[in-house]
């Protein structure tokens, strides 16, 4: 009995960002919302509602890009990406890439904020202001790369206006604590772990991203919206006005219409809504009602043929 067992286990991998940003505990509820090992408690009785058979694991990555690319390559069964990179990617107007057009969308999952942080007497309070400064822009193969070169275009300064540095937002934090950079860029639902941690220690700003950078940026990208990170997700931070992306979970064409169809179903279960309601702060953001919002790229079959019996498809 044991080998036919064995035979029927799927692994499927989720690709997040890093441990110390949203997309990774996220990834972890996600993952553990759509598993249904063999052997679980059913889901009436109180056990697992994810796909029987199917093992799905959150696995840290370098962030949007990075994901993308693995899933192109088959690398990742499925990632998290910008709903900007998502499109960048699959139209093939991304950096010179080909595009990507095996990539299709399995839902919207929640709005993601450009974190531009300071130190709360840098005197940095636009965008502008960072000309001369030392700016960690992150990783080259994150979406917050990405958009922190079109927010600095936006506001009339590229790359070589500033000194550019390549920290993920745990390290970016502890630099600016000590000094060796003046303010660093991070995209990602709020609030962050990373952030968090720096407010308790360490008076900070949000620098607002508003006005005529902002208009500049939403008018020339359909995908960003100007947004606020109220007053409270970090300590002594006031209300700040900033810009939004969408968070999305993407994979690959060549993921089995059946399966995608199972782990889209698993996902809005109402057993799934109380494990995001309590996993995570941005989990209450994660609805099925806003599950197509923003979406650039197509749906892949199986998620398009649930939303169609979920009737939010016609």
């Amino acid at each position: 009995m044991a080998p036919a067992a064995a035979q029927d286990i799927k692994f499927f991998t989720i690709g997040t960002g890093g441990t110390a940003a949203t997309y990774y505990p996220v990834g972890g509820v996600i993952a553990n919302a759509i598993s249904n090992p063999p052997g679980s408690r059913p889901c009436e009785e109180g056990g697992s509602c994810g796909v029987p058979g199917l093992i799905a694991s959150a696995v840290s990555s370098r962030g949007s890009v990075d994901n993308l690319n693995a899933i192109s390559s088959g690398l990742r069964n499925s990632g998290f990406a910008q709903s900007d990179v998502a499109y960048w990617a699959y139209t093939g107007t991304m950096q010179g890439q080909p595009p990507a057009e095996k990539l299709r969308a399995i839902a919207a999952l929640f709005p993601e904020h450009i974190h531009l942080v300071a130190l709360a007497d840098s005197g940095i309070n636009s965008v502008a202001d960072l000309k001369g400064k030392r700016v960690s822009l992150d990783e080259p193969g994150s979406g917050t790369y990405v958009d922190a070169n079109l927010i600095l275009e936006a506001a009339g300064l590229g790359v070589a206006d500033v000194t550019a540095e390549a920290l993920k937002p745990d390290a970016a934090s502890d630099a600016l604590r000590n000094g060796q950079i003046d303010a660093f860029f991070f995209v990602g639902g709020y609030p962050t772990g990373a952030i968090v941690e720096l407010a308790s220690a360490a008076k900070i700003k949000l620098v607002p991203i508003d006005g005529e950078t902002a208009a500049s940026l939403t008018g020339a990208h359909a995908f960003f919206a100007s947004s606020d990170v109220p007053e409270g997700v970090y300590e002594g931070v006031p209300a700040t006005t900033t810009v939004a992306v969408g968070a999305q979970w993407i994979t690959s064409s060549d993921e089995s219409e059946d399966l995608v169809y199972e782990i889209t179903k698993a996902l809005w279960n109402d057993n799934t809504r109380k494990l995001l309601d309590t996993g995570h702060a941005k989990g209450k953001s994660i609805t099925k009602e806003s599950a197509l919002d923003g979406i650039g790229i197509p749906l892949h079959p199986g998620a398009e043929k649930f939303y169609r019996e979920a009737g939010l498809l016609k």
